[in-house]
């Protein structure tokens, strides 16, 4: 079996992250056959099962994820329940956190739509260092939950109210050679 297509599995079940894919929709991606997607699970589960691996391939629902092991629990757990333990933010923690702060309320498909990547991890992250919090149930099919800023995050950033939050606009009309695109860069490739 292509070694490749083993990487390429493994980087698609955490790209889908708690989501995860369907026995279908891996072959589809793949271009192969149920059978050989079926081989390629086996051989990543296997591998996941050496000692020093953290993660694992399951199948919960209907759809393969990658899940960390039961056995390291106590070490998640020491993770989740210790939120201050690096008082840094990430720039993932940083760009979800303006995303929700800028948008709430927000569901995390939403937050996930505008970044082009799965947020799971990274609100739970925020949840756990108290600058996020659920806010409510969307009316969106499933009723996701709704997030928003918690007063923790006003107070780490010295903010009396979300309204006291820089003000953006993104309108096009405001990009012209006196304000040029934010994406424009100053420096020059040399032909």
């Amino acid at each position: 079996m292509n070694n490749e297509l083993l990487g390429v599995l493994e980087g698609l079940l955490f790209v889908q992250g708690d989501e995860g894919l369907k026995l279908d929709d891996i072959a589809n991606i793949l271009e192969i056959s149920k059978d050989e997607v079926k081989e390629l699970l086996t051989l990543l589960q296997k591998e996941y099962q050496n000692s020093n691996r953290g993660i694992r391939i399951r199948f919960l629902g209907d759809a393969f994820k990658l899940t960390t092991k039961e056995e390291h629990r106590k070490y998640y757990e020491k993770l989740l329940t210790n939120p201050n333990s690096s008082s840094d933010l990430s720039p993932s923690l940083m760009e979800v956190l303006a995303i929700i702060a800028y948008k709430a309320p927000i569901t995390r498909a939403e937050v996930d739509e505008i970044r082009g990547l799965t947020s799971d991890y990274v609100i739970r992250k925020l949840i756990s260092k108290g600058l996020v919090k659920e806010v409510g149930k969307s009316k969106m099919p499933g009723r996701p939950n709704l997030y928003g800023v918690t007063h923790e995050f006003l107070d780490f950033f010295g903010l009396a109210s979300i309204t006291d939050l820089p003000k953006i606009d993104f309108n096009e009309e405001n990009i012209s050679e006196d304000n040029p695109d934010i994406f424009t860069s100053i420096y020059k490739e040399n032909n």
